[in-house]
Parts: structure tokens; sequence; C-alpha cells
């Protein structure tokens, strides 16, 4: 009875949250309101187990991949003389793994300095860059699979992107260090550090660098990986809510590491192995929890009970009705052409679903695609021409020619594109075959 009861309130919690129809209008309950949404399908995700598994897959990239990743970056630095700035940022990620870390840090740096990328020759060079580009395809596969994207980049995009970004990035932040120092440095702030509560302020930002570089860091691969466009402010609040989290686990992590002396005693030399699994797998979940939130903040719609949203005939077609209906509206009235994606937060329905519909609108010339960026849609004929049969019809299509295939087992009176004479039974329908068959089978 108790068990009964505490299900009984949390599927009442669960419909408040997923299928209100009277959310909350005013501050601060809509952002408590939208939290609990986007809390809610992280925990979901999380039990789900797909970012786990994406996290899992990247470490094993990582580990193929980290000392060509860092000669390639380090290339472009060597040759200005400025790589030194980032090693220590190299340094920090692997302290919270203790001294060993520290050494583990060090050896890695002692690979890349070896590394001669001039020297490698065009095979070596071709391995080198494969294998980096490898390592940031898997990123984007899993970013993709966050924001429910089907289509990746092209080759020649992936090439040209993936290769600035590697090597132009680490400059980029080298050179924001260097202006941050120069802006520190300078005569102003020396005399306004002398000046009470300027000065505070100015050491507390001072010592806060790290933390905001490493928050611009998440926040720059949240609004790049993914191949579709990411708000800014989302990808900050999902950076932000990443850089904590990481600043946390680090602290937590290396607390651990102090206290695990037996784990240190039981697998000897290869404990250094294992905490350096757990704490890049631990970065790789932090890094997709964060691009998590960054998509369910931009994409309030897609909060559904399942990750995967189940197409029905009956969503397809009501969704499709909905989007004639507000995309024919603003038109006949002379109005600018509504976005895609506000027509996604209109519905209230998850992306991929109104996505999928427009695409088959699209297709069926329902709709087409305006505006400088086309991502605007308008009518694609005219309105007198379109009916609510067309939009039906195109809605139910079989694109993918399956029903041809089907075999050709049913009788003629049982016609599933009928709607009249529905309301027949199966056991009517067979006696009516059977009789028939009757006179057929009468026959000499």
């Amino acid at each position: 009875m108790a068990s009964m009861q505490l299900n009984e309130r949390i599927n009442a919690v669960e419909r408040w949250i997923l299928a209100n129809p009277n959310p909350p209008q005013q501050r601060p309950w809509t952002w408590v309101y939208k939290a609990g949404r986007t809390t809610y399908a992280l925990v979901r995700d999380i039990v789900n187990g797909q970012l786990t598994l994406h996290a899992m897959s990247l470490v094993y990239t990582t580990l193929l991949s980290i000392v060509p990743l860092l000669a390639l970056s380090f290339s472009v630095l060597k040759a200005m003389g400025v790589h030194q700035r980032l090693e220590p940022f190299l340094y920090q990620f692997f302290e919270p793994m203790g001294e060993q870390g520290l050494n583990l840090a060090e050896q890695i740096l002692g690979f890349v300095d070896n590394m001669k990328v001039g020297v490698l020759g065009s095979v070596g060079l071709a391995l080198l860059v494969y294998t980096v580009i490898s390592l940031v395809q898997k990123i984007e596969v899993s970013f993709n699979a966050i924001w429910r994207v089907p289509d990746m980049r092209s080759m020649g995009s992936r090439f040209s992107n993936y290769l600035s970004v590697i090597m132009v990035g680490p400059l980029l932040m080298v050179s924001a260090i260097g202006i941050t120092a120069t802006v520190l440095s300078s005569t102003v702030v020396m005399r306004l550090m002398d000046i009470e509560p300027f000065g505070s302020l100015i050491i507390t930002v001072s010592r806060m660098m790290p933390f905001f570089l490493v928050v611009a860091a998440f926040t720059f691969v949240y609004v790049f990986m993914p191949n579709t466009r990411v708000k800014l402010r989302y990808a900050l609040i999902g950076g932000l809510v990443a850089g904590f989290a990481w600043q946390a686990c680090s602290m937590v992590f290396a607390s651990f590491v102090a206290g695990s002396t037996k784990y240190a005693a039981i697998y000897s030399s290869f404990a250094i192995g294992i905490f350096l699994l757990i704490w890049i797998y631990l970065n790789w979940m932090i890094l997709l929890l964060g691009a998590t939130i960054s998509f369910y903040l931009q994409n309030p719609g897609s909060v559904a009970k399942r990750q995967r949203v189940r197409f029905s005939p009956e969503l397809q077609e009501k969704v499709a009705l909905a989007m004639m209906w507000l995309v024919s509206k603003p038109f006949s009235e002379g109005k600018k052409a509504p976005q895609q994606e506000m027509l996604e937060q209109m519905l209230g329905v998850p992306g991929e679903v109104t996505r999928r519909v427009s695409d088959k609108l699209i297709r069926g010339g329902l709709l087409s695609l305006a505006g400088a960026h086309g991502d605007q849609l308008v009518p694609g004929r005219a309105l007198d021409l379109i009916t609510i049969n067309d939009i039906l019809t195109v809605a139910r299509q079989d694109e993918d020619g399956v029903v041809e295939r089907l075999p050709r087992i049913l009788p003629a009176s049982l016609d599933v594109d009928q709607r009249h004479g529905c309301d027949r039974t199966l056991s009517e329908l067979l006696k009516q075959e059977r009789e028939q068959e009757a006179p057929a089978l009468q026959t000499p």
C-alpha cells in the first residue's frame, strides 16, 4: 500500500513536470520550473546510459589521441615560442591525481617535445592528422546525439574546421592569457590594488582566472561542436555548470586519490593508470552533462518521459496540422514568416518531432524554406490549393515504400486507407470472405 502511494506521488510529480497545463509564469518560479524539468531530463539520460556509453567511448579515443592532439596543438605555439604558457593548464588537469599525475604530465610533455611534426614524413603526418580528426569526429558524434542532430559535417568541413580549432584555438587561449596578464600588471590596475575594495576584488579575479578560462573553453566547445546552431547564453549556462562541477570533482577526486593507499598497494604501478581512466571518464561526463543542460535549456519541448519520443501516427498528423496552421496564418496576414525554432517552442513538443514533420511537409511541397538563413517556413503553394486531406496525406505518406513490400494477404474488403465502414469487426470480415470463397469452391 505504501509503495503504491509512493508511486502515485512520483507519477503526480512527473506529470506536473512533463505535462503541466498551467506552468508557472512569474519569476523566480519559472526558473525553478525550468530547472526542475532540466534536472529531470538530465537524471533520465544518465539512468538511460547513453551518456555513460559516449563518455566511455571517448575515454578510449582520448588515450590513443592525447599525444598527437597536443603535438598538433603545440606545433604552432612552439614556432612562436609561447608553448610554455599552456603547460600550466596541462598540469592543472593532472593535478587531482597527485604527485604521480604531475609526473605523468611531465612524461606526456616529454613525448610531445620529442615528436617532431616536421620530420614525420607524409605517411606519418597523415596518420597523426587522422588520429586527431577521429577524436574530434567522435566528440561531434556524441554532441550531435545529445542535440538530436542526424547529420554530421561534410568531410571537407571536418578537416578545415577541426584543424583550424586544434591549431588556432590554443593560440587564442595563449593570447587571452597574455592580454589578461598585461591588464593585471598595468599601472592603472596596480594603483587600484592599493585602494579597497578594488584590491581584494582584483586579487579574487586573478585567482579565479583559471576557472574563467575553463568556463570559456567549455562554452566554446558547446557552441562549436554540435552540427547545429547553439545560442551563446545557453552554452554559457552549460559552461558555468560544467565549470563548477569540474572544480568540485577535482577536489573530491584529489581527496580520493590522497586516501587511496590501499589501492596503490594492491595495484602497485597500475594504480596511476586506473586513476587516469577514471579521471578522464569523469571529465568527459562533466563535458557531456554541460552539453545536455545547454540542449534542454534551448529546447524545453524536448523534456519528455523518454529520451526518444515514439513517433505515433496521431502525433505526426496533429503536429502537421498545427504547423501548417501556424505557418499559414501569418502568411495570410502579411506578417513575418515564423522560424522553425519558434514553432518548436510554441508547440511544446520535442524538436526532433517538429523537424521530422516539417521536413516531410517540405518534401511534400506543402512548406518551403525562406529567409536569409533558410530557417523560416512559408506555404509551398497558394493557400486555396492546400486542403486538410493534402496535409494528412503527406503526414501519413510512407516515403520509404515499406507499405508496398507488404505481402498481398489482406482481403479486398479490408482497406486500411478507407474511412467508411471502420466499425466492422474482424469476425464479420472473415465471415464475408468465407461466403465469397464458398461459390468458388463449389464450382466444378
